[in-house]
């Protein structure tokens, strides 16, 4: 079994008029969420958006650094 995790930099634009994920310059992910920044409801729409993006599981995604701000690390 392989139990290597890929570790990703994102910056997180909450209150953006759609949901979308690109890459920048950089090659950072931007993930674009409608969500507000409240209660956890943006780092929940992006873990969502994410899992789609990558096709693996919601529960495989965790936010390692940066929970409370728009610079993200995440692993899965």
């Amino acid at each position: 079994m392989n139990d290597s995790k890929r570790t990703f930099n994102i910056r997180v634009i909450p209150r953006a008029r759609r949901d979308e994920i690109t890459v920048d310059e950089n090659g950072t992910l931007r993930v674009h969420t409608t969500a507000a920044p409240t209660d956890g409801a943006a780092n929940a729409a992006v873990i969502k958006m994410l899992a789609k993006y990558f096709d693996v599981p919601k529960s495989s995604i965790q936010i390692i650094r940066g929970a409370a701000s728009r610079d993200k690390v995440i692993q899965f």
